[in-house]
């Protein structure tokens, strides 16, 4: 059974069968974002979700990276990524229409960021999680 399901802009329905959210600067003790910790926070959300889903294709939708007119420190300028991380794991019909339909299903993990903690479902969701290329980043398993 699924969370939701998000329709993407290339008119497939996806299940997202798992989501997990967390604060992208939660636990920031001190610093300030810039860069080089955002870089490091996308490496830590990949290495999640392949933990996660072993065997699973994994796909990055690249953040937005403001950079706020604010003083650059020992780092480098402020560079702001939206507030929530999401990992989350969808399914959908198999993409190999040799398939068997009742046999394979296709799945992908995707990491994205949002400004707020909401769950995607049908057409409201976020653009750039709805423009993700299924056909192209998804892998068929038999279940």
């Amino acid at each position: 059974m699924s969370l939701t399901r998000v329709v993407l802009a290339s008119g497939r329905s996806v299940d997202l069968s798992e989501l997990r959210m967390s604060s992208t600067y939660g636990g920031m003790i001190e610093g300030y974002p810039c860069k080089p910790l955002n870089d490091r926070k996308i490496t830590s959300a990949l290495r999640s979700a392949e933990d996660a889903f072993p065997g699973t294709p994994v796909h990055l939708v690249p953040p937005p990276r403001e950079r706020p007119d604010q003083y650059a420190g020992a780092f480098g300028p402020v560079e702001v990524m939206p507030a929530v991380t999401c990992l989350g794991h969808f399914r959908s019909e198999a993409l190999d229409p040799a398939h068997d339909r009742a046999l394979y299903r296709s799945r992908l993990t995707v990491v994205w960021f949002q400004p707020a903690a909401h769950v995607p479902s049908g057409h409201d969701t976020e653009p750039v999680l709805r423009e993700v290329s299924w056909e192209q980043l998804a892998q068929d398993t038999e279940i």
